[in-house]
Order: C-alpha cells, then structure tokens, then sequence
C-alpha cells in the first residue's frame, strides 16, 4: 500500500491531541506500517514538535517556513502538492484547517477524497473500507475508496483512540527546500480573541454541558444545580447560545471553545461532529439523552436514555445525600 502521512496541528509548540488519534487512524488502514508525519510552521518550536512526533511516526517530514507562521490552507497546500508522493494517503483532523484544506488536495493530486471517517473497518488491497456519518449522525455510512491512486481524509476527531504506544522511534526529514513557490491569494491578518466570559470552561476539569433538551431556558436552572452539587461548571452546545439563553464564552464546539475536561456531561446533546470536535483529552463522558439513536451515545463511556429533565434532579439529590 502506498505511504501514508497525518498532517500534525500544534500551537505555540503544544501538538494537538489528533495528532496521536491520526496515528490509529493509519494503524487500522495499514496494520503492516509505520505512518509518517508532516509539520508545517515556523520559529523554534517546530523542532519541539518534530521531535515529539518521531515517537509516535516512522519519518516527519518537517516543513519550516516563515510566510506559514500561521496555516494558511491554500499555501499549505501549494506545499504539499510539491512534496507528497504522487500515491500517497494523507489524513487531517476534521477540523477547520482540514476542512478547508483536504478537498482541494485531493483534486490537484487526483485522489479519492473522503470527509469526515469516524472509522477504518479494513483494506483489501488498494481499497479501503470506511465508515462516516451522514444526517447529523442519524446515518452510519459504509463507504469503499479506492485508494490506488492516492487519497485524502478527513477523520472526525474522538473517533479514533489515540495510540499512546511511542515506540516508533522515527526521524526527523526536512523538507523545508522542496516546498517550492507559496505565493497565494490571500493571506493572514490577524487572530482576533473571543471575549472571556464569566467562567473559563477550558480550564474546568468537570462539566454539564446541555443541549436542545433542556427545551425552555428556565430549565438550565438544573443544570446549574447538578454543576454546584459536582463542583462543576455549565457549558453548552450551540443552540443554547443562538437562543441567547447562555453567552458563547460557554458553548463547546468548532464554533465555540475547545475544551479538555475529566468529566463531561452530555445532556440532552445529540453528539454532531460540530460540537464533539470541541472536546479533547479524551474525558470520560456521560450522556443523557431521550433518543437511544443519538450519536452521542457511540463515543460515550456510561449512556442513560432518559429525559434530561428529568433525570438531572435526580442524580443532583443523590450527590447531594452523598
């Protein structure tokens, strides 16, 4: 099979936690191979980074460039069109910079492309048998890919576990000279910061997060006493911030804030790939949900199918007797 890379995201030398995720994610396309890496940045906390990768990947490609400070995905790609072999098979979190930057790479390297794999059932030969969710997660599709001439893939972050092994004991490869012409159209201002709000729900170890099934705003009065009975804090997913009932400053999520907690509480949250790639650090996870068919409950670790409104008072009285 052809080789395959993950696309490494980091920040400020902190690697993201899909890096390891993309890891597993190759391991199950090809059980038979080591994954390489590819970084791509600028400053000295790329070499930190690489060197964290060699022990997850065989070879890390690194490419150091200082018009790529930040990631610009058309640049980005430029770069990699220049550098990757023609068959290869390279995997991105499904994220924004993936999202925005996998679909047009698979067209200028003429590969397959496929969006959004929750998981890798196996390969037979050069093709590969995926699985991704369609309709909100209401649907699992069961997809092939023929991946002999090369393909890109956008993998829904949580869905793989992260592979934790380190024993690859790979190398560093710098790329840097082969990266080519990266004049684009377009190009990076500036980052501008979201507000802080009352609470900073991504330093809170423990959270209750609630969705469409708290129904009415005078219901979150729940949630806040569940959250003060477990010395947690109340977050939210994005429905309740459109509905103004909670401020953005609480919602998790792509659109919202990046979380890492010990413990997280989906209640009443169907479990979109939107709001699960705001959840990192792979925490143990509760969902309450009414519907027993929600996505939540394929990534949770205790499910309870039962009306969040019912439910919550509950277990609130019962942490508060213990």
């Amino acid at each position: 099979m052809a080789q395959i890379f993950s696309y490494i995201l980091h920040k400020d030398g902190v690697v993201d936690d899909t890096a390891l995720e993309l890891a597993a994610a190759a391991k199950k396309i090809d059980a038979g191979a080591t994954p390489n890496a590819i970084v791509v940045g600028s400053g000295d906390s790329l070499d930190a980074v690489c060197n964290e990768m060699v022990a997850s990947y065989g070879e890390v490609w690194k490419v150091a460039n200082d018009a790529i400070t930040y990631p610009d995905a058309e640049m980005i790609r430029k770069l990699l069109v220049n550098i990757l072999p023609a068959d290869s098979i390279l995997l991105f979190a499904h994220e924004h910079l993936g999202m925005d930057l996998a679909p047009g790479l698979s067209v200028k390297m003429d590969s397959a492309f496929v969006s959004d794999v929750v998981d890798v059932e196996g390969a037979d030969g050069a093709t590969l048998k995926l699985v991704r969710q369609e309709f909100g997660g209401a649907v699992s599709a069961h997809v092939t890919c023929d991946a002999s001439q090369g393909a890109v893939m956008t993998m829904r972050p949580g869905a793989f576990a992260a592979d934790e092994s380190k024993g690859a004991g790979g190398q560093v490869v710098d790329k840097s000279a082969e990266a080519g012409d990266l004049a684009v159209n377009r190009k990076f201002l500036e980052i501008v910061e979201a507000e802080a709000g009352d609470v900073d729900i991504t330093k809170s170890e423990v959270l209750v997060s609630c969705g469409r099934g708290i129904e009415d705003e005078e219901n979150l009065e729940i949630a806040f006493d569940l959250a003060k009975a477990m010395g947690a804090d109340v977050s939210c997913s994005r429905p309740i911030v459109d509905a103004k009932w909670l401020p953005k400053a609480r919602q998790v999520g792509t659109s919202g804030q990046t979380v890492k907690p010990k413990v997280y509480l989906a209640c009443g949250i169907s479990g979109s790939f939107q709001h699960m790639g705001g959840i990192k650090g792979n925490p143990f996870i509760v969902a309450i949900n009414k519907n027993p068919k929600a996505p939540i409950f394929q990534v949770a670790d205790v499910g309870v199918v039962d009306d969040m409104l019912d439910f919550l008072p509950e277990l609130t009285e019962k942490i508060e007797e213990l």
